[in-house]
């Protein structure tokens, strides 16, 4: 197994860690195996069905299904997190304070080179 370095901000996925992977039971890998060949069962139902030249229904997956639901509805899912409040900080509220700032220095700066000009050129004065 090549040497793995952890990333800073996530842990090691547990199909990565040594004890896990290595130290499996019977039971364990035996269970394993059945989700796969239950997995590999499905998909090859599901390409049986998918690539019959005489089908004249609709083939329904319900993971495709899942997931284009899960697409079209994301606020059902969504969970605030404190990276999503960071992302919704610095990509919403940040640019818009940023954007207020620089409008209103340019705003202040050209109204006093304005004045000044107006000073300058004014002969009441």
């Amino acid at each position: 197994m090549a040497n793995y370095r952890e990333a800073p901000l996530a842990s090691r996925p547990k199909t990565l860690d040594p004890a896990e992977y290595f130290n499996l039971s019977l039971d364990k890998r035996r269970s394993v195996e059945e989700k796969a060949t239950l997995r590999a069962q499905l998909k090859r139902q599901y390409q049986m069905q998918l690539n019959n030249p005489l089908r004249k229904e609709l083939i329904e997956d319900p993971a495709l299904t899942r997931w284009v639901y899960a697409r079209t509805n994301p606020f059902n899912n969504f969970r605030p997190t404190k990276k999503t409040s960071l992302l919704g900080g610095l990509f919403g509220v940040l640019p818009l304070f940023v954007l207020y700032f620089v409008l209103k220095t340019d705003r202040v700066c050209t109204s006093k080179a304005r004045l000044a000009k107006y000073r300058h050129t004014s002969s009441w004065v």
